[in-house]
């Protein structure tokens, strides 16, 4: 938000239409997510598969543990930016301002900390011990750097922190003015922005606990949160990754919790305020990194290699684009890569070709069960997706492939092709538009030029009922050309060659 406005709108030259421009997209921001959310356009947040939020999970504990790198060895310079190569960098040049009394203390707080979430972990009735340690390592830290003078050892410090609450700032809106288009196009990217992470943040917590979250309640929720934002004196915002992972390592279980986060906060802006003031950086950098450290989940990444090597490359650019990118384009790469793969398969639908267990009338995929058998004089395909316009040309190409190699073989075999039937189930078709009917027309054209004859197996209700309004002539819906099974057709078909002296 502060680059897209800063483009327009010096903070320094004008810091009060600076503001004004921040709460007013800030505002718009929160419109857009509430309305996204009304209009039940939830679903968008299906695109965040489970490969993409582990490795946005993983990507995201490294990138926030090596920020918390600037408190943890005292550096004062340190870059803003999220990839790893920034911080990595930031890190190693500043090495002059590394300082050993607070690696030293960073590193006990840090050892404490991982050591009690150790045993939360271990003994669950426990809990209360990792619960607590936070809390604990801030008063101790307090009162050691308070004790000691230690802010004057090299151990940067919050500082004295101005008390009170936020003041309204609904008076600085403007929606009037030449910058109207400046704070739509900055709330519209922003908001983007904010409720991708955010989603991406509560469904990954989600799946941790086992819980299913409402897209649509949570698009009207960070909206509405950022519409009341706006107007008390906050720029946007989101479901944070590392004080929500804080708060999940602390033991929260229900939205109880934010009102108690909330209660505190507020007493804590008015009344204590002053008690932070000798507060270390490095112990708040300490707990975070304990709390995001255990959402680096290694075995659910091997299960995901194991199931679908290509939810394991999703997975990967996730993690990649989170690290070396940023986290907005590493969850945009994994989301264009699984929505890639989905028209990869609505564009390219799975067929395959049957055979028959001997001794059964169960007709399964020949590559699949070594046991089966091809039926001499047909060819059984089982067509696994609805048929449509963006497929339609690819599954006629296909099943011709079939029956040339069918024929070529024959050919090679050196005699006389034997095919008389294509048999296509379509039990797995569950839906048919003008372009699959057509497909089936064209196919059928194509099959009586090679004296073949089509036939249809178990089409559900909706792809039979399209196929009968659409054939006049009726050959595509011919009662002898349709059947419940796969076992069914052959057996009948069979007969009647037999009976007509075909064979």
């Amino acid at each position: 938000m502060g680059s897209m406005i800063r483009q327009e709108v010096s903070p320094i030259k004008d810091p009060i239409l600076f503001l004004q421009l921040a709460f007013s997209s800030t505002f718009f921001a929160g419109l857009f997510q509430a309305s996204l959310g009304f209009l039940r356009l939830g679903f968008i947040i299906d695109f965040l598969s489970k490969a993409t939020l582990i490795g946005f999970m993983a990507g995201a504990a490294i990138i926030v543990s090596l920020q918390q790198l600037k408190s943890l060895l005292g550096i004062t310079h340190f870059t803003k930016k999220m990839g790893i190569v920034p911080v990595l960098s930031s890190v190693f040049h500043n090495t002059h301002e590394w300082s050993w009394q607070t690696i030293l203390m960073g590193f006990c707080f840090l050892v404490f900390l991982l050591f009690t979430r150790h045993i939360g972990m271990r003994k669950p009735k426990l809990f209360w011990v990792s619960a607590g340690a936070p809390l604990l390592t801030v008063i101790l830290s307090t009162l050691l750097v308070f004790a000691f003078k230690a802010q004057n050892h090299g151990i940067s410090v919050i500082g004295k922190l101005q008390e009170g609450l936020n003041p309204p700032s609904w008076n600085m809106l403007h929606f009037h003015d030449s910058y109207l288009g400046l704070v739509m196009k900055t709330g519209l990217i922003t908001g983007i922005i904010s409720l991708t992470e955010g989603i991406a943040v509560g469904r990954t917590f989600a799946a941790l606990k086992n819980y299913q979250v409402d897209g649509n309640k949570e698009m009207i929720a960070i909206g509405l949160m950022n519409i009341v934002g706006s107007s008390t004196s906050c720029y946007i915002t989101t479901g944070a990754f590392s004080r929500s992972a804080v708060n999940h390592n602390a033991g929260c279980r229900t939205a109880v919790s934010n009102i108690v986060m909330a209660v505190t906060v507020m007493v804590t802006l008015l009344f204590l305020m002053p008690l932070f003031q000798y507060t270390p950086n490095v112990v708040l950098g300490a707990i975070i990194i304990t709390a995001v450290i255990g959402l680096i989940d290694v075995p659910a990444a091997c299960q995901v290699w194991k199931i679908d090597k290509f939810d394991f490359l999703v997975m990967l650019c996730a993690f990649l684009g989170v690290l070396f990118i940023s986290v907005q384009n590493g969850l945009a790469i994994a989301v264009g890569i699984s929505i890639l793969k989905l028209l990869l398969q609505i564009t390219r639908p799975k067929t395959v070709m049957l055979g028959n267990i001997p001794g059964t009338d169960i007709y399964r995929d020949l590559h699949h069960y070594k046991e089966a058998i091809g039926v001499p004089g047909f060819l059984i395909l089982s067509i696994e997706a609805p048929i449509n316009f963006a497929n339609s040309t690819y599954l006629k190409e296909r099943i011709t492939r079939w029956i040339q190699e069918h024929e070529s073989e024959d050919q090679n075999a050196k005699k006389q092709s034997g095919l008389k039937f294509v048999i296509l189930d379509l039990s797995a078709v569950s839906g048919l538009d003008t372009n699959g009917v057509s497909f089936f027309k064209d196919l059928r054209m194509t099959l009586e030029k090679k004296n073949l004859e089509l036939v249809l197996v178990n089409p559900l209700g909706e792809v039979i009922e399209k196929l009968q309004r659409a054939d006049d002539s009726k050959e595509l819906a011919r009662p002898d050309c349709l059947f419940l099974t796969v076992g069914e057709a052959v057996t009948s078909l069979l007969s009647t060659v037999k009976s007509s002296n075909y064979v």
